[in-house]
């Protein structure tokens, strides 16, 4: 799904799908243009967010360092349809400046405040899975709105898994992110 004006019949095409069997989520990015508050994506933001709504799916949303993916841009979703929307923020805010913002209070902030937000660990580096471990340990909450990912071929699989594995253990918690989780939100 774009959020481009230019898109909107194409997007009109994949909306027609959104009550397909199978069909879990819609998948949008700003990478290819756009902007959360671009007067010109309005349109096409408020279509994909009330068709997931209409048919209870999950709205997918790239996020990336700087720009127009980075969290703060993309977090305005989140405070915009994340009441009614199951919100899945990839690549965990995407890269330390996205870690940072997201495992740093936002993803709490945002679960506190009742927002329907996930995350996922692809492209977490280094320090992001233990630092996330120790927040949703210490803060009481998050261990249900984590889903392990990857982003293959241009991820790293086994390191992810890794670094995942690590932080969370063996027991409960890494049965949420590994699977529970994921069962949860997308079936």
């Amino acid at each position: 799904m774009s959020p481009k004006a230019s898109d909107a019949e194409r997007n009109t095409g994949a909306l027609a799908l959104a009550g397909e069997r199978g069909v879990a989520a819609l998948k949008t990015s700003f990478l290819l243009g756009g902007a959360v508050d671009d007067p010109g994506c309005r349109e096409q933001l408020d279509r994909i967010f009330a068709a997931a709504a209409a048919h209870a799916l999950v709205v997918h949303v790239h996020t990336s360092p700087g720009s127009t993916s980075d969290v703060d841009q993309v977090g305005r979703l989140v405070d915009r349809y994340g009441d009614t929307v199951r919100i899945h923020l990839v690549h965990l805010g995407g890269g330390m400046s996205g870690h940072l913002k997201l495992v740093g209070g936002r993803l709490f902030d945002w679960i506190e405040a009742g927002k329907l937000v996930w995350t996922d660990t692809s492209w977490a580096i280094g320090f992001a899975p233990t630092w996330l471990v120790q927040q949703i340990e210490a803060r009481g909450i998050g261990h249900d709105r984590v889903l392990f990912a990857t982003d293959t071929p241009w991820g790293d699989h086994a390191g992810e898994l890794h670094r995942l594995a690590a932080a969370a253990g063996d027991g409960e918690l890494a049965r949420a992110f590994f699977r529970d989780n994921f069962t949860a939100l997308y079936g």
